[in-house]
């Protein structure tokens, strides 16, 4: 049934999309040959936002900028009603847990996230750069964000267990293939760790269906089953969904779409989730 407009939460969060601006103030990354021609500024996610009933978001560094983080940074100095901000280090710097700290102190950050490729151009993630990493992310009490792909799980899960104190988000459910029960189950094996959250965003990109991509619902309901949706969040990742999807599909395909969710999942998956790791406050 879908969540009627009465049932939907008080506010909604959402907690991934990226944000850029093409400003000599901010310089794009050496390594960006080609950067995106239209902006996809903070005010144009505030447009956004407001026409769709979202009230908070968690703005994630775009990788077009590496680590700079300076527009982000801008971004949480002129509107820090509406936004939280997930910064990125250079995984391979030995400084990084000092950037980490400094990004937290001094720029309002809310965390961090690290996208380890399956190849072995990802191989830093078992390196002995992580460990004061993690630890220092968990010093400092924000989350770790991973965006990786279901064959990394098993080396992330490594960090995680030596660091179950720190909240560890998995973004776009590490894109596990629809009806591959064997990389699913490597996600599904994070459930016992109890500070795991997994965001079930990118069910349009994994989808070989036009919307709501039912047949990646189905990766959904198995990690309702065993997260359970108080360790579950939805996220647009606006801009990136424009290739498959609206900003607004993003949303109702959860708030509307996903029969086997309740209202009480819906209010979790949508804010109160989200505010576990992100904290707004009123």
């Amino acid at each position: 049934m879908a969540m009627t407009r009465a049932a939907t939460p008080t506010r909604i969060i959402d907690p991934h999309v990226h944000v850029w601006k093409n400003d000599p103030r901010f310089p794009w990354a050496k390594e960006t040959k080609n950067p995106p021609s239209e902006d996809r500024s903070a005010e144009m996610l505030l447009e956004l936002m407001k026409a769709n009933g979202v009230a908070k978001t968690v703005i994630i560094q775009y990788i077009g900028f590496r680590w700079d983080n300076s527009y982000v940074a801008d971004v949480l100095t002129r509107y820090p009603q509406y936004f939280r901000g997930v910064a990125r280090v250079d995984p391979e710097n030995p400084a990084n847990p000092d950037h980490l700290s400094k990004l937290v102190k001094e720029q309002k950050f809310s965390g961090v996230r690290l996208s380890p490729a399956a190849n072995a151009s990802g191989d830093w993630i078992n390196g002995p750069l992580m460990p004061p990493l993690w630890k220092r992310c968990e010093e400092l009490k924000v989350p770790m964000t991973v965006l990786t792909s279901s064959q990394r799980l098993p080396d992330v899960e490594k960090l995680i267990a030596k660091q179950p104190g720190l909240t560890v988000v998995i973004d776009h459910m590490a894109d596990c293939p629809v009806g591959n029960t064997v990389e699913l189950a490597k996600l599904i094996a994070l459930a016992k760790y109890p500070k795991v959250f997994v965001k079930i965003s990118h069910t349009w990109s994994i989808s070989k269906e036009q919307y709501p991509w039912r047949d990646a619902q189905a990766n959904v309901k198995e990690l309702h089953q065993h997260f359970g949706p108080q360790r579950l969040m939805w996220g647009t990742d606006w801009p990136v969904c424009l290739r498959h999807a609206t900003y607004t599909q993003t949303l109702t395909s959860v708030r509307d779409d996903m029969p086997f969710l309740n209202d009480n999942d819906k209010e979790w998956m949508l804010s109160k989730t989200v505010e576990r790791v992100w904290p707004f406050g009123k």
